[in-house]
């Protein structure tokens, strides 16, 4: 039997760390609140109760947040584990994690952009399909941007990404003719409940990243991307015969493996390297230690690396927001 103390441990480990990796200079609520759950021996003991895969901070602070509003003290957010476990509980075992973060799309873009158009994209883990649209958002690279012709959807978010010097910038946007996502909980952008949720996965503090979220749900409310509900392992070869010959195929996924088990993320990858695709990753290195080895150190801890069918080629920011280009791969 595991010893419950090192559990706990491991858990206030895990908090602590997302307070000083991930939240702070991002969400300052997000880091105060994760300090005081990994302080708080009752709130661990509540963590400990749930399945491993839905202990993670995104999932508990989302859950408290939808029920409950943002808490505004330690105190609040213990008191409100104390009295309302049931409720806590059953939304973190209902919902996933689904961020759908638009902006990444704009680290993606420069290797999007540079293959045989056009393309056919597959998202693997596309929650909204959010992220199938790049096609349809305006980018600002500081050296460049790029901004897709009005539609009846409204102005496009507009994502800021600062790109390293050596960031092979695109010069105009990628050109798409088939876009398909696949997920175990597919999100549907026209129905009021399941984009609140989106948003409730947006971290306080940041109404900026809010509202490109709004306007992204928007451009997919006019036009849905098709998401359809499966697995990686058993569905994703299926929808990928559907894809057009005439278009390259490209099968992406950015923050999503992350959540998977390891021998299921080690068999997407043979599969992946086996295929007729392009595949795109874009994780934590943790992920994919054999890609990550032959990368050169981040710039700072909790940055993910974007690669292609295997090979690193830079270091990203978590939402999408800046990108360290090192690769040499230029097709």
């Amino acid at each position: 039997m595991r010893n419950e103390t090192s559990e706990l441990q491991e858990i206030a480990d895990r908090y602590a760390t997302f307070a000083a990796v991930e939240a702070r200079g991002s969400s300052e609520t997000y880091e105060r609140l994760a300090q005081a759950v990994a302080a708080s021996t009752e709130v661990l003991e509540f963590l400990a109760s749930l399945p491993a895969e839905k202990r993670q901070p995104n999932l508990f602070f989302a859950a408290i947040r939808h029920l409950f509003g943002v808490p505004e003290s330690t105190d609040q957010l213990v008191g409100t584990v104390r009295r309302e476990p049931a409720a806590i509980r059953a939304l973190v075992l209902a919902r996933t994690t689904q961020t759908n973060e638009p902006a990444r799309c704009a680290v993606l873009l420069p290797l999007f952009a540079r293959l045989p158009q056009p393309l056919a994209l597959l998202e693997v883990g596309a929650s909204a399909g959010l992220c199938l649209l790049p096609d349809r958002y305006a980018y600002d690279y500081g050296a460049a941007k790029l901004t897709p012709p009005p539609t009846d959807a409204g102005a496009p978010p507009v994502f800021e990404c600062r790109a390293h010097g050596a960031t092979p910038i695109p010069s105009t946007l990628p050109k798409v003719a088939w876009r398909a996502g696949l997920d175990l909980h597919p999100i549907d952008v026209n129905v009021r409940t399941e984009t609140a949720w989106l948003e409730t996965l947006v971290w306080p503090g940041q109404e900026k990243r809010l509202e490109r979220l709004r306007a992204a749900i928007r451009i997919a409310q006019v036009e849905p991307p098709r998401v359809v509900k499966g697995n990686l392992l058993t569905d994703l070869a299926s929808l990928m015969a559907d894809a057009p010959g005439g278009a390259t195929l490209v099968v992406f996924h950015t923050a999503v493996l992350g959540y998977t088990a390891k021998a299921d993320r080690e068999q997407f990858a043979q599969d992946m390297r086996r295929s007729r695709a392009v595949w795109i990753s874009n994780e934590a290195p943790s992920v994919f230690p054999d890609i990550a080895r032959a990368a050169p150190p981040p710039a700072r801890p909790g940055l993910f690396l974007l690669a292609i069918d295997g090979g690193a080629v830079a270091w990203t920011a978590p939402h999408g927001e800046a990108i360290d280009w090192f690769g040499g791969w230029i097709n």
